[in-house]
């Protein structure tokens, strides 16, 4: 569509749609292990790294969608590869400054996760510099290739308090919610096109509302 309807409002729109759908709504997350350049030794010889470091994980608003699993039998006897599909909100990366890259790992529940593709999803009416998504395609890692604390919520069925999510709070464009920083930005807000939301971000949690029916959501 033509840039002379299609300005920079109408991008930081969907943007911002695109955030809220995913910050406030859908509330998925994957936990991102890029490898550190700096602390990394690469190997003069072979131009490799036998052992990488990795940063500390980040926190990723995202879309998650497990692809079906793939198994191989042979003789040790069959063995399941799950791959999964993330989609991370490209001006979300650029807010908080993170470039993610195929050789890095991610966590979603009790599975690790190499990175082997990022693409970009498609471009916002046919802008080039500007697209709505970034897709992360992750396939299954061995534990002997990278092994961590397993971060977020995992399974009802183990006994460990976290593995159930009780708490969802919003970001709503608030670079502060009751978890802590946030790191969200609203470009329409952020540039006094529309004003902050009357009320701040609300939760589903055990806290719920006077009726005690578990989500801030029913007090309204």
């Amino acid at each position: 569509m033509g840039r002379l309807f299609i300005t920079p409002r109408e991008i930081d729109l969907v943007n911002d749609l695109t955030k809220e759908i995913i910050k406030d709504v859908v509330g998925q997350k994957i936990y991102y292990y890029s490898i550190s350049a700096a602390k990394t030794k690469i190997s003069t010889l072979y131009d490799e790294a036998p052992e990488k470091i990795f940063e500390t994980p980040l926190e990723l608003d995202c879309l998650v969608d497990y692809q079906e699993p793939t198994f191989k039998t042979d003789k040790y006897g069959p063995e399941k590869t799950q791959n999964i599909e993330v989609f991370v909100q490209s001006r979300d990366l650029l807010d908080k400054e993170i470039n993610i890259l195929v050789g890095d790992f991610f966590t979603y529940g009790t599975v690790i996760f190499e990175i082997t593709s990022v693409t970009t999803t498609r471009n916002l009416f046919g802008q080039i510099e500007h697209s709505d998504g970034i897709k992360i395609i992750g396939k299954q890692s061995r534990k002997q290739v990278f092994f961590t604390k397993v971060l977020g919520p995992t399974d009802e069925e183990y006994s460990d308090p976290d593995a159930v999510q009780d708490t969802f709070v919003q970001q709503r464009g608030f670079k502060d919610n009751e978890l802590g920083p946030t790191g969200d930005v609203r470009s329409l807000r952020e540039k006094g096109v529309l004003t902050d939301p009357i009320t701040g971000p609300k939760q589903v949690s055990e806290k719920g509302d006077p009726q005690d029916v578990g989500s801030a959501f029913y007090d309204e």
